[in-house]
């Protein structure tokens, strides 16, 4: 009878331990999906991320006061911070509330500098474009196409752009987008609604 009780306590402890490690698990597979730094890369779209990170186009743009859910740029820092900070005051009580207002405010600050500056000025749009087509590659080669632009052989007979010289090519580029979209803001958006400018 005793090494029946003993089973019991065994099997209970086990159980326990099951239900424990089962109940942390889930705990952390639904905070590893919602980063708070998500840096973007080349091809990310707020519509590919918001399936990506099962949210939707609108909070990511709320938490990023993004204006222009087209217009996100390589290297741009997304915070998923609505989602972490509900986590956070079912822990801290009352006292930790004065100090969760300062990183909050300091966190969505800070993405407002990073947006609003690439959409204001000619070069952020630019800059897009070369880190889409290219990375910044002067010898990035797709086919007939080449350089920072990825300018077919047409378009370097005009525009000129056909040596290594960054310069050189980034000059060709300008006057390609200049005279076939008038600003590289057209042309950002021409290519992220085709994939291509």
């Amino acid at each position: 009878m005793f090494s029946f009780k003993k089973s019991l306590t065994i099997a209970a402890g086990v159980a326990g331990a099951f239900a424990f490690g089962a109940s942390n698990a889930n705990a952390d597979t639904t905070n590893q999906n919602l980063p708070t730094d998500y840096i973007v890369k080349s091809g990310d779209t707020l519509n590919k991320l918001s399936s990506e990170f099962n949210t939707t186009v609108e909070k990511i743009a709320s938490n990023n006061n993004i204006s222009d859910v087209n217009m996100i740029v390589v290297g741009q820092h997304l915070s998923f911070a609505e989602k972490a900070a509900t986590a956070q005051p079912a822990q801290q009580v009352v006292a930790p509330a004065a100090k969760v207002e300062a990183p909050v405010q300091q966190a969505v600050a800070a993405p407002v500098q990073q947006v609003s500056a690439p959409q204001a000025t000619s070069s952020a749009a630019l800059d897009a474009l070369i880190a889409r087509e290219s990375g910044g590659n002067v010898n990035a080669a797709n086919g007939q196409y080449f350089g920072i632009g990825q300018l077919s052989p047409q378009a370097r007979a005009v525009y000129g752009g056909n040596s290594t010289d960054y310069n050189d090519q980034l000059n060709a580029m300008k006057s390609y987008i200049s005279a076939r979209y008038g600003t590289a803001e057209n042309a950002w958006a021409h290519s992220q609604a085709t994939g291509w400018y």
